[in-house]
């Protein structure tokens, strides 16, 4: 995805310090290296009510303990607006939780598609060997609450347990 006006975020390990549990192997990395890069058009302002936006998410493969790569996660600011996921390459899980703080993960396979209820937070993990390419279409005015996953996490996470990914509870 490119040309104008196609925006950009690239997050890095130093990004994500805070989504990390195992400080020890975090701190044997290199900060700088890319976890996951965004790339979305905005053709309206953000907040306008009625328009799409429309980005790619290519998270990379790779693990800080036994923890694999995974973006920030959020919940969207107006908790009405849904999202759709679609895998176009690599394998992974698309955690989400609810406001009552149950969580769920759903196996991300080249052609699957995944709709995200407005209300539940949700993040992009990165389970297999090459980059996680997904696309997304959200509503303009969705917002982004990253806040209270910053402050109170995910109640699960996702990590390596005898080679395959496993959820586990508390964060």
């Amino acid at each position: 995805m490119s040309g104008e006006p196609v925006q950009e975020s690239l997050k890095t390990l130093q990004d994500l310090q805070a989504v990390f549990n195992d400080r020890a192997a975090l701190a044997s990395m290199d900060a700088g290296s890319e976890v996951y890069r965004v790339r979305w058009w905005a053709p309206v302002q953000p907040g306008t009510e009625g328009g799409l936006f429309w980005g790619v998410t290519v998270l990379q493969p790779g693990k800080v303990g036994d923890e694999y790569f995974m973006t920030h996660g959020h919940f969207h600011a107006n908790r009405t607006r849904a999202e759709f996921y679609g895998t176009v390459s690599g394998n992974g899980v698309l955690v989400q939780m609810s406001a009552d703080r149950r969580t769920w993960g759903e196996t991300m396979t080249p052609g699957s598609l995944h709709y995200v209820r407005g209300e539940n937070a949700h993040r992009l993990v990165n389970t297999g060997d090459l980059p996680l390419v997904v696309w997304a279409c959200w509503p303009s005015d969705a917002g982004y609450d990253y806040s209270t996953i910053a402050e109170r996490g995910f109640a699960a996470r996702l990590v390596e347990h005898d080679g395959k990914p496993v959820l586990l509870e508390g964060e």
